[in-house]
């Protein structure tokens, strides 16, 4: 993992919406609780199972090590440990994976960085107690060259439903991938590997499959499934839809999560060097932009929000459903928790959840589809299920452009001692800006809120709702995308703009339900019913200070604005 030992919800948006909708907002992801069940460890790594019914828990740690548990977090012993390992920085035994016939043929693969400070799978077999390996039967299936950089090994594996072994590599270290690996075809490293591994005796021990989609030369495929990756540390398959989720490390722009569905992941490219996340990074020489894939979720590196991701799980057990069909990743430095989905939602959603839990190496599940967190600093493994969720329950966000400002609207359908609203702004769909706070109403069967942005801009602009509970914890909601080309903006319906007599005339040329007076921070300073109304009408503004407002004409399927001076 990058910067492994080293001292928001973002959607990229590539088709423009519609300039006004209203959008069902799905943001009711669980909030996620730790509870410690395996304490004391020595670095561990990674929380796998066997596979072969048996319920039990295996800890990958660093140092080489492999411990056994029972179900009920019992320590049974060591089933293995792993020799001749480089164990610094980001090296060390990094994964574990059981064969899907092992519960008949014994066989198991682990990957390292070996004493050259190469890339290694070797294979085991178990002996004739379940509970521990057979160190002698150990054969190296594949090693794979790095250079001398000790960082960037990736790595994880996992078989998916196909039966074939998939490992995750990174580029091989050093900043901006200076030899090109991950986009280079030839190259094993920043890629996601696919080999069919077999129980022979005698090696070789791994084919490559025939539907692979890269050649090598005189042999049919090579071993890579996926290009352009810079250090997937954590990844995994959805166990229920196979789909792929990997969290990539960043270098100093973006951390990201990629989601491939099983039909679409052969022969994806997920863009480094290109591009780090959604952001062109060195692009001289690279394909055209519609050949890379780009994340679900990305996240500033080096900010707040962390600087190393660990890929996650799908959860798919039965004992949570409040947490069923949603993804759960973390970043290693900030412990900040991201809870994506529901994943067959096509607009996935995503809650940041802050967290005291840092040092996080893995994802892991049981047998039974359970997740679990696995501390590499703390020595620990926690069982995780659903606290207390975020008290607010978004109904519909919608965003509709006028003359000379965007309304924000937004409906709860449930409010529980919650802080705010802060509404957020970006020009690209990826830096977001806070232009404002609405504070919560805090009604328990819900609000109704709105929200001007004064802006002129003809560009397409993008908004989203950062939720803030009293607690600091936090979700957003999904992005809106107003495009004003276009539209009529020519209405000019206070006659005049400048207001020096305390009275402001209204031209109305067809009907409204009512008139507001906004002020340059989006508050509403005064609200008129003018419904059925047409022609001349006069409003009084009393008392109200000088200075630059926004007049808003609001009917049942239009908003007019328009910018209005108040003198002295």
């Amino acid at each position: 993992m990058e910067k492994f030992n080293s001292t928001y919800s973002k959607v990229c948006l590539h088709t423009l919406l519609f300039f006004c909708f209203a959008l069902r907002v799905s943001v009711a992801q669980p909030t996620i609780a730790f509870d410690p069940v395996i304490t004391g460890l020595s670095s561990p790594m990674q929380l796998v199972h066997a596979g072969d019914g048996s319920n039990r828990i295996f800890i990958v740690q660093k140092g080489g090590t492999i411990l056994v548990y029972d179900n009920n977090y019992a320590n049974i012993g060591t089933f293995l440990t792993v020799t001749g390992l480089l164990t610094g920085g980001e090296q060390g035994l990094l994964s574990l994976a059981f064969h899907p016939n092992y519960e008949t043929n014994g066989f198991f693969f682990v990957y390292y960085v070996n004493a050259a400070g190469n890339l290694e799978i070797k294979r085991f077999q178990v002996s004739a107690d379940p509970n521990i390996a057979n160190a002698a039967s150990g054969v190296v299936v594949l090693t794979i060259p790095h250079p001398g950089q000790s960082n960037h090994n990736g790595g994880e594996l996992h078989f998916g439903t196909d039966g074939y072994l998939y490992l995750s590599t990174g580029d091989g270290g050093s900043g901006n991938d200076p030899s090109n690996n991950a986009q280079n075809a030839t190259v094993l490293l920043g890629k996601m590997l696919r080999i069919n591994v077999n129980t022979s005796a005698t090696a070789p021990f791994y084919t490559n499959p025939a539907n692979n989609p890269y050649p090598a030369g005189n042999v049919p495929k090579n071993e890579i499934f996926a290009t352009g990756l810079r250090n997937p540390f954590r990844w995994s398959f959805d166990r229920q839809t196979n789909d792929m989720w990997i969290g990539d490390v960043g270098q100093g722009s973006e951390e990201e999560i990629n989601h491939k569905t099983a039909a679409t992941t052969s022969g994806a490219n997920f863009g480094w060097r290109c591009y780090e996340g959604d952001n062109a990074h060195l692009t001289g020489g690279c394909p055209p932009i519609a050949q890379f894939h780009f994340p679900v979720h990305t996240y500033t590196t080096g900010s707040a929000a962390g600087r190393s991701v660990v890929g996650g799980v799908v959860y798919r057990g039965i004992s949570k459903p409040l947490m069923q069909g949603y993804y759960v990743g973390a970043d290693y430095f900030s412990g900040d928790i991201h809870v994506v989905g529901p994943v067959d939602d096509p607009e996935m959603t995503t809650t940041v959840q802050t967290s005291i839990y840092t040092g996080i190496s893995d994802f892991g599940e049981t047998e039974n589809g359970e997740i679990f967190a696995v501390s590499l600093t703390g020595g620990t493994v926690y069982a995780l299920s659903p606290a207390n969720p975020l008290p607010v329950e978004l109904v519909s966000f919608t965003a509709t452009p006028g003359l000379e400002s965007v309304q924000l609207s937004w409906k709860t359908a449930m409010e529980k001692n919650f802080r705010q609203f802060d509404v957020e702004y970006s020009t690209d769909a990826k830096r977001f800006d806070k232009i404002g706070t609405v504070v919560s109403q805090s009604f328990p069967n819900g609000g109704v809120y709105h929200f001007s942005h004064n802006i002129m801009t003809r560009n397409t602009t993008y908004y989203r709702l950062k939720m803030v509970d009293n607690d600091d914890r936090f979700k957003y909601s999904k992005i809106l995308s107003v495009s004003r080309d276009g539209d009529d903006l020519s209405a000019n319906f206070v006659r005049p703009s400048f207001i020096d007599n305390r009275m402001m005339n209204v031209v109305l040329e067809e009907p409204f339900t009512s008139i507001e007076l906004v002020g340059v921070n989006g508050s509403i300073l005064l609200k008129q019913d003018i419904t059925n109304k047409k022609g001349n009408i006069g409003v009084p503004l009393g008392t109200m200070a000088a200075g630059m407002y926004v007049v808003r004409l609001q009917g049942e399927s239009k908003v007019v604005n328009q910018k209005v001076l108040i003198s002295q």
